[in-house]
């Protein structure tokens, strides 16, 4: 099989570093021209987990989406949701036609606050047979220092899926199959929106107790909007799984977590807006929280966690009163 990947950030990176690690030859979309001539000189990524080092020869690397498009048959999209219309504005609808695409994008996006294959399939009609996902709870700085993780592949051709997570295989990847393709991307949207929660709940200094209770919950509301929002999609629902539970523990826990680092600057008093400048980022939460609150509108799911930490976020609510609503409903 030969593969593009479309993006050059972190994420991106972690999955040029699995394919080339299991043997494969990539082509690779990076919209820097300079980052790119610095990688073919110094073999590894000026800019993110600049510890994974790859060997020249299993790069293609190019500033041309449409180049590495028509020169692979397996697409791994892995651009953050705020941007990826930007990034395949640029391709036009006779350039997908007999492709697969798998998608490692963890949000909606936000201009038509859709998935990413919905917004595909009303683009450029691109079929939902030949889509798939590549998701879970893999930090990609765990991934360059090669420690063992879990990735869940969801299509609705299990064969396929498994053909292709065969390909990502290696001694530090495991891979899973599911056939949940709308599912698990609504929890990958979800889980970042429950993280930044976590992170501003340790701002404001609550402990472990409270956020175990915290997070248990947040658990069974998002299983909740997921049974509302993707009726059917999957025969036999296991939200325990890694793909769903796995993932929101990771994102809500570890000091990986932009989500959370974000959260916890506003549970000690920044505003979004100095969050931002300081970290020189939003996270995806950030988006997904907007995004999610809109697409409840239609689906109605009770989701009390998603809904203050919303308010927190885009319509002032102090974070210390928007937890003490939390508080009041946790069981």
């Amino acid at each position: 099989m030969q593969f593009g990947i479309i993006g050059g950030g972190s994420w991106a990176t972690a999955l040029a570093k699995i394919l080339t690690d299991s043997g494969n030859t990539i082509h690779w979309f990076i919209r820097n021209e300079d980052s790119i001539h610095y990688f073919r000189k110094r073999k590894h990524n000026p800019h993110y987990l600049r510890t994974a080092y790859f060997d020249p020869a299993q790069l293609q690397l190019t500033t041309d989406i449409n180049a590495v498009i028509e020169a692979s048959e397996i697409l791994v999209i892995a651009v953050p949701s705020a941007y990826v219309e930007e990034a395949l504005a640029q391709v036009s609808a006779e350039k997908w036609k007999n492709k697969t695409i798998v998608s490692a994008v963890k949000g909606i996006t936000p201009t038509k606050n859709q998935l990413l294959h919905e917004y595909l399939a009303e683009t450029v009609q691109f079929p939902l047979n030949d889509y798939f996902t590549l998701l879970g709870p893999c930090h990609a700085e765990e991934v360059a220092a090669e420690k063992l993780s879990y990735l869940t592949f969801s299509g609705i051709d299990q064969d396929k899926a498994k053909a292709i997570a065969a390909c990502f295989k290696t001694d530090y990847i495991n891979t899973v199959v599911n056939a949940d393709v709308v599912g698990v991307q609504y929890a990958a949207v979800m889980k970042n929106i429950y993280a930044l929660g976590a992170g501003i709940a340790h701002g404001l200094e609550y402990g472990d107790n409270f956020l175990s209770v915290y997070i248990a919950n947040a658990a069974n509301e998002m299983g909740t909007f997921l049974e509302k929002v993707a009726p059917g999609s999957c025969t036999e629902h296991n939200y325990t799984a890694s793909v769903y539970l796995g993932d929101l523990l990771v994102t809500c826990y570890s000091l990986y977590s932009r989500n959370r680092t974000f959260g916890n600057m506003l549970g000690k008093g920044y505003s979004v807006k100095s969050a931002h400048l300081e970290l020189n980022m939003l996270p995806e939460g950030y988006f997904a929280s907007k995004c999610i609150n809109k697409t409840n509108t239609q689906v109605q799911a009770a989701m009390p966690i998603a809904s203050a930490i919303y308010d927190i976020l885009w319509e002032q609510l102090p974070a210390e009163e928007g937890f003490k609503q939390i508080e009041s409903f946790l069981v």
